[in-house]
């Protein structure tokens, strides 16, 4: 199984499910390129590269296909690679690109990720002892959970910091200007293998039904789909448990 985190996130988002996941399936979670501790992000090859990476992991740990798992970013690289047929099965969490084309939607966003990122440099809050000083209160871990979790009780400050840090050190803005540039797409037709979509009905970032329309209407209108309500962006880590769960019950034999 590989798992693959979300924009501006870390490999770590799923380190609350990770426990559940490893025990039926040898799982790899790979750093995306752009973000912290990953390869570097070249904007003339773009979203093509990032798959790129990842596959190039997948080649390393001898997993020819596997179930693929992703969040926001995630999920639209796995459905990618899925188009390249490495996939046994998608689970995708709010999988990103599916608002439709045109749409002044995702610019709305990038600037508001834009903002964020440069917000969280200007703090500066790569710096460890200032991302730890952040979420050392409720309201500080609230502020930094609100726009992919409605409970946040439960995950541990220093992952919220390890997570903030991320957000500090990812190529945030190169990846933008590349993600406005090139669009997205799906060659969904090379999609050939079970697909799973779940959506947070409370997702902030990504809320339906506007996010998912070509995925629902044109690239995947036979995928399982799963709403969860009282669930924002990130199910990984604000319904963990659930989260594995379904997982675990759409890639076991």
């Amino acid at each position: 199984m590989v798992c693959l985190h979300g924009f501006m996130d870390t490999w770590r988002t799923w380190e609350l499910v990770l426990p559940a996941l490893e025990r039926q399936h040898e799982v790899l979670a790979p750093t995306l390129a752009g973000h912290a501790g990953g390869p570097a992000f070249d904007a003339d090859v773009g979203h093509a590269g990032i798959v790129d990476a990842v596959e190039q992991a997948m080649d390393g740990a001898g997993f020819e296909a596997a179930h693929l798992v992703g969040n926001s970013l995630g999920g639209y690289v796995a459905l990618r690679l899925a188009a390249r047929g490495r996939a046994t099965s998608v689970v995708a969490l709010a999988p990103a690109g599916g608002w439709a084309e045109g749409d002044d939607f995702y610019p709305a966003i990038t600037r508001r990720q834009a903002e964020m990122h440069r917000g969280l440099q200007a703090a500066p809050l790569a710096d460890e002892a200032a991302a730890a000083a952040l979420v050392s209160t409720v309201g500080g871990r609230r502020s930094v959970t609100q726009p992919t979790t409605v409970a946040f009780e439960h995950i541990p400050a220093e992952l919220l910091a390890h997570q903030v840090r991320g957000v500090a050190a990812c190529d945030a803005l190169s990846m933008i200007a590349c993600a406005l540039r090139e669009g997205y797409d799906l060659e969904a037709e090379r999609v050939t293998c079970p697909v799973r979509i779940v959506w947070g009905m409370s997702d902030q970032l990504l809320p339906l039904p506007v996010s998912a329309l070509r995925y629902r209407r044109d690239w995947l209108p036979t995928a399982d789909w799963v709403e969860l309500d009282d669930v924002g962006h990130a199910p990984q880590l604000d319904v963990p448990l659930e989260t594995a769960q379904l997982i675990l019950d759409f890639t076991s034999p």
